[in-house]
C-alpha cells in the first residue's frame, strides 16, 4: 500500500516536472533563442497594468474613507529658487546690488541648508519615488491593509512572484548562464576565424536573450537605425547591473571591467576565450593611460565589437544622469549614446550597493512583477573642433537627459562613497569672486 502511494506519487513529480520543462524549453527558450515572443509576456503586463490602476483607485478611495492612510511624499521637500548665483544675490538684497556686503553670507547659507535638507546628490542613491503602491512590499506604506480585496489581490501576488515566476526565472537564469559558461569555453578552442567569430557572438546573443525571458524583461528598443557599429564606443546611463543584458539582448558588445573572482570571475574568463572583451587587473585599473591605450587599440581595430561603456561609474536611481568621466571620451573613435529608462511601476530596476549584495539584490529583481524598458539608440556622435574631453562627455551626457526625460546633473557620481572634491568648492568660490571683481571693474570706469 505504502509502495503504490510512493509510486503515484513518483509519477505525479515526474509528470510535473516534464511539463515544467516543456514550458521553459518549448514555450520560454527557443522562441527566446531566435527573437521571438508567444505574446504571453505582453499580456501579462497588460494585465498587470489594470490590476496596478484598480490598485491605486482602491488605495485613493481609501484614503477619502480613512483619513489615517499615509499620503506619499512629494518628490521634492523643499522648493529650490532657480536661477545662477548673481540672481540669487539680487533676491536677498532689498536693493538689488551687487556690491559685497555681509549679508552675502546669507546666500550661501541658504543654500547649505537647501543641500543639508534635501541635496541633490544623496537622492539619487536610493529608490525612486512611486505616486501609488505597485503591489510590492518594497515600500513602507501598509497599503495593503486598506480593504479586504487589495489584501487578497496583494497575497495572490505574492505567491505568484515567489511560487511561479521565481522558480521559472531561477531555471532560465541557471541555463543561460550555464549556456554562456559552456558555449564561450568551446568556442574559444576554435583557431581564429569568421566561424568562430559567428559562433560566439550567436552564443553570446542567444544566452542574455534567454536571461532577458528569465527576468520577465519587456524591451521597447527605438530609433534601430542607430545601433552601435563595429568599432565605435556606445555609452549610457547606469541604473543597474542588468543594464549588460538589456542592452546585449538586441546586439553584442565587447565589455570593458575589472576582473573579479567567484562566479563573476568565471563568466568573465569562460567569455574572453571567444570574444575580445576587455578586461583589467585592480593595478592596471589606477593605471589611467594603461587603461586609455588598451581601449584606443580595440577601437582602431574595425572588425571588433563595440565597446559598451557606463561613463557614470556607479548605479544612478534612473532618475537623473550624473558626471561622466571623461576618460571615455579621451579614446577617440565614434560615440554611440543610449538612454535606458526603466519603469518603476513593475519592478525598482536600481541597484543600491550600499544596501545589497549582488545575490539579494537578484533577488529582489526576480521576485518583482517583471522589468520593462525602453531603450533608445541615440544618432552617433565625435568630438567637434576646439572640443575638449570634459565637453564632449557633457555633450553626450546632455543627450541621453534629454532622450530619456532624467535630470542633467554634473554631480559626480563618486560622491556617493567619497567626498566633495575641491575644484567644485573652488568653481564656486570663483563665480563669487568674478561677481565682486566685475562690480568693482564697473565702478572704477564710471569714475
Amino acid at each position: 500500500m505504502e509502495l503504490s502511494a510512493m509510486e503515484d506519487w513518483w509519477s505525479v513529480a515526474v509528470g510535473v516536472f516534464q511539463m515544467w520543462m516543456f514550458v521553459v524549453v518549448f514555450l520560454i527558450m527557443l522562441p527566446a533563442m531566435f527573437g521571438l515572443s508567444l505574446g504571453v509576456t505582453g499580456v501579462y503586463i497588460q494585465v498587470l497594468v489594470q490590476i496596478l490602476e484598480w490598485a491605486t483607485l482602491r488605495i485613493q478611495r481609501g484614503r477619502q474613507q480613512q483619513p489615517s492612510v499615509p499620503v506619499p511624499l512629494p518628490n521634492g521637500i523643499i522648493e529650490r529658487a532657480g536661477g545662477s548665483m548673481e540672481e540669487g544675490m539680487g533676491r536677498l538684497k532689498s536693493s538689488g546690488s551687487l556690491e559685497f556686503s555681509l549679508s552675502d553670507a546669507f546666500y550661501f547659507y541658504q543654500k547649505g541648508l537647501e543641500s543639508i535638507v534635501d541635496d541633490q546628490v544623496t537622492q539619487r542613491f536610493s529608490s525612486e519615488e512611486l505616486a501609488s503602491w505597485n503591489l510590492l512590499t518594497r515600500t513602507n506604506q501598509n497599503f495593503r491593509y486598506i480593504s479586504l480585496r487589495l489584501t487578497v489581490v496583494w497575497g495572490v501576488g505574492v505567491f505568484v512572484r515567489y511560487c511561479v515566476l521565481f522558480p521559472l526565472r531561477i531555471t532560465l537564469a541557471v541555463i543561460g548562464l550555464s549556456w554562456l559558461v559552456i558555449g564561450t569555453s568551446l568556442v574559444g578552442f576554435l583557431p581564429e576565424s569568421s566561424v568562430k567569430t559567428w559562433l560566439s557572438e550567436l552564443i553570446h546573443l542567444t544566452c542574455y536573450r534567454i536571461c532577458a525571458r528569465g527576468l520577465s524583461a519587456t524591451v521597447l528598443y527605438h530609433n534601430k537605425e542607430n545601433k552601435p557599429q563595429k568599432g565605435g564606443i556606445c555609452v549610457a546611463n547606469h541604473t543597474t547591473p542588468i543594464d549588460v543584458v538589456i542592452l546585449a539582448n538586441d546586439g553584442c558588445y565587447a565589455m570593458v571591467g575589472q576582473i573579479h573572482g567567484g562566479l563573476m570571475g568565471v563568466l568573465q574568463r569562460s567569455m574572453v576565450r571567444s570574444c575580445p572583451h576587455v578586461w583589467f587587473e585592480r593595478s592596471e585599473m589606477k593605471d589611467r593611460h594603461a587603461v586609455t591605450n588598451r581601449l584606443r587599440a580595440h577601437v582602431a581595430a574595425k572588425t571588433k565589437l563595440p565597446i559598451l561603456i557606463f561613463p557614470e561609474g556607479t548605479c544612478v536611481n534612473n532618475t537623473s544622469v550624473m558626471m561622466f568621466k571623461k576618460g571615455s571620451f579621451e579614446i577617440g573613435g565614434t560615440i554611440y549614446p543610449v538612454t535606458i529608462k526603466y519603469d518603476a511601476r513593475f519592478s525598482d530596476a536600481f541597484w543600491n550597493s550600499s544596501k545589497y549584495n549582488m545575490v539579494s539584490y537578484l533577488l529582489r529583481m526576480m521576485t518583482s512583477w517583471a522589468i520593462v524598458v525602453n531603450v533608445w539608440y541615440l544618432p552617433p556622435m565625435t568630438r567637434q573642433d576646439g572640443e575638449d574631453a570634459a565637453q564632449f562627455a557633457n555633450r553626450v551626457k546632455s543627450a541621453i537627459a534629454h532622450q530619456g526625460g532624467l535630470l542633467d546633473l554634473a554631480w559626480d557620481g563618486g560622491l556617493k562613497r567619497d567626498k566633495v572634491k575641491e575644484s567644485f568648492k573652488e568653481e564656486q568660490q570663483k563665480k563669487y569672486s568674478s561677481i565682486i571683481s566685475g562690480q568693482e571693474v564697473l565702478q572704477d570706469s564710471t569714475h
